[in-house]
């Protein structure tokens, strides 16, 4: 026997902006201060023609879930926001920003029916 789903399975999650904030040093992949890339939901995008490194990207990516989550006031995901790049010539700064809310449903972004998980 399953359990039935939630009135109301929705939830939030913000919409994320990582920007570059700073470069002290030499950037081989040709970032600039205020290069951009988004997350929304669970996709991310580029503005039209931008590019955005990968290295850079992936040491962001771990935090990404998270931010886009509520904590706790007290939680360091709430006060902090900043990222290095992983390359020690680059000295590149990124900030991750909310920049706005959305509602999703499980069903929504989830394969698996709210049924299947609840037996």
């Amino acid at each position: 026997m399953s359990a039935a789903a939630p009135a109301d399975d929705s939830f939030e999650l913000y919409d994320l902006a990582l920007v570059v904030e700073a470069i002290a040093g030499n950037c081989t992949c040709a970032m600039a201060v205020g290069d951009v890339c988004y997350l929304r939901g669970g996709k991310l995008s580029l503005p039209d023609g931008a590019d955005f490194c990968l290295y850079a990207l992936q040491a962001a990516i771990p935090l990404l879930p998270a931010k886009q989550r509520l904590n706790h006031p007290a939680d360091w995901m709430e006060t902090d926001a900043r990222v290095t790049c992983p390359d020690p010539a680059c000295r590149l700064i990124m900030r991750i920003d909310r920049i706005g809310r959305r509602r999703l449903r499980h069903d929504e972004v989830s394969p698996i029916p709210w049924d299947d998980i609840t037996r």
